[in-house]
């Protein structure tokens, strides 16, 4: 009976273990960041529209999509902002004010063409663009971190001019509260 209940017991210790050890899972080809479970990304309440019949209030990734727009869009081999970028980014810097409880990451990308290395150092360009474009317009730089995916994390995975359009980006996403 005792050596049931310690293998019992051991098998029960095994089974926590390994569970402690489970990694997050890989978003899946064509997923994109915002549909990915992480912690980057919350779901904080966003301030009642006031209106009715609209169902729910948005959500801080989806409040800002819907109403600022969080991605924006390159020309091959370019950082430039080109005038379409610079007005979403200035509707993301008003949504960004009012809504000072929150900080953003900004995820710089690539398409599938050129090197790893190359793709990660134009992914950074690209979210240091969009982050400093930000910081002009009154968004204080301690509230905006960026990274680079380069062509990891694709929007669209297709090997053609379309996909490739729109892997060239910087999205800003929603963090956590300050």
């Amino acid at each position: 009976m005792t050596r049931t209940r310690l293998a019992l017991a051991l098998c029960a210790t095994a089974a926590l273990a390994l569970g402690a050890c489970a990694s997050k899972p890989k978003p899946a080809v064509g997923q994109s960041l915002a549909e990915t479970p992480s912690t980057i990304i919350p779901e904080t309440p966003a301030p009642p529209s006031g209106g009715h019949d609209q169902g729910p209030p948005l959500t801080g990734q989806a409040d800002l999509a819907a109403n600022a727009g969080d991605r924006v869009f390159f020309a091959l081999d370019s950082h430039d902002l080109e005038p379409d970028a610079r007005d979403m980014l200035v509707r993301q810097a008003a949504w960004l004010g009012r809504n000072g409880d929150v900080a953003a990451l900004i995820a710089g990308s690539a398409d599938e063409r050129g090197t790893r290395e190359y793709n990660l150092a134009l992914g950074a360009r690209r979210a240091a663009a969009a982050r400093a474009f930000l910081v002009s317009q009154g968004v204080p730089a301690s509230r905006l971190e960026t990274i680079s995916y380069g062509k990891e994390q694709p929007v669209d995975p297709a090997s053609n001019e379309d996909a490739w359009a729109l892997n060239r980006n910087a999205q800003t996403l929603v963090k956590p509260g300050r």
